[in-house]
């Protein structure tokens, strides 16, 4: 019996080191999975099933944030490996959002390498856009290029969804203005339906890439990105409640050298 018990034993270790070897280990808090790769305390609270490639082995990680993030603790954010961090800070001609500029000074005073975005609104021009970005976003040294969230709204103020032309016309008015004041061209944030009834591909930008239900190379065939944002129910230690999680293309050298060439001088 005792060496009946000793196999039985040996075979529930076995079939525990297969399921591990399955199964990303646990991490981030609150019963979220790990994602993070060499960021071990980076979490899901609801993890996808990946088909053509998961993030979890990337090396690098970051957040994108907005108000709605509330207090954050920057030194455990950075702490947990996070290395950059894109703060929303403008919305069409006439809205900021209220915590900009405090994220804005927490982040670079834990630094954080942060970029700020603009969320795109289809009742103002590109140029008015713009001068609304500048009006409110700082121009420093050691900052992320800008970022121009391009997406559909369901928003009750402007409903109107412009022709393909019309959206990559003023997309390109916005990112010469903003390119020209800051010194960097400004990264387009998108979707994938957004991607496809605008053939963004025909643009050139860099790109940072919304694709939560599988790998790009499987919704944007064929599209180079710097960024590619893997869930909007991420957990990092210093933000209270889901966040957005990041994954850079590339490994922790590629990323120095990118920095090294984008950041605002």
């Amino acid at each position: 019996m005792k060496l009946l018990a000793k196999l039985v034993m040996a075979m529930m270790l076995v079939t525990m080191v297969v399921s591990c070897g399955r199964t990303p280990p646990r991490g981030g808090g609150g019963g979220a999975t790990y994602v993070g790769g060499n960021t071990p305390q980076l979490g899901d609270n609801d993890p996808h099933v990946w088909r053509s490639g998961h993030p979890y082995g990337h090396q690098v990680h970051g957040i994108d944030i907005s108000r709605w993030q509330g207090d954050i603790n920057w030194g455990q954010v950075r702490g947990a490996g996070i290395s950059f961090a894109f703060i929303k800070a403008t919305e069409g001609g006439d809205h900021s959002d209220p915590n900009f500029q405090r994220y804005w000074r927490e982040a670079g005073a834990a630094r954080i390498p942060r970029g700020a975005y603009h969320y795109y609104y289809f009742c103002r021009t590109g140029a008015e856009q713009a001068a609304w970005f500048i009006r409110n976003v700082p121009r420093e040294r050691g900052a992320l290029p800008p970022v121009l969230d391009l997406e559909w709204t369901n928003s009750r103020t402007c409903p109107r969804r412009p022709a393909a032309a019309e959206v990559k016309r003023e997309a390109e008015v916005f990112m010469n203005i903003v390119g020209r004041h800051y010194g960097q061209r400004p990264i387009i944030y998108t979707t994938v339906d957004f991607y496809r009834d605008n053939q963004l591909g025909t643009m050139r930008a860099e790109f940072w890439l919304r694709s939560v239900a599988d790998h790009p190379r499987a919704r944007y065939p064929g599209q180079n990105w710097s960024f590619w944002q893997y869930t909007g129910t991420g957990t990092v230690p210093g933000i209270r409640g889901d966040v957005d999680l990041n994954a850079f293309a590339g490994n922790s050298a590629e990323w120095a050298r990118w920095l090294q060439t984008h950041l605002s001088r």
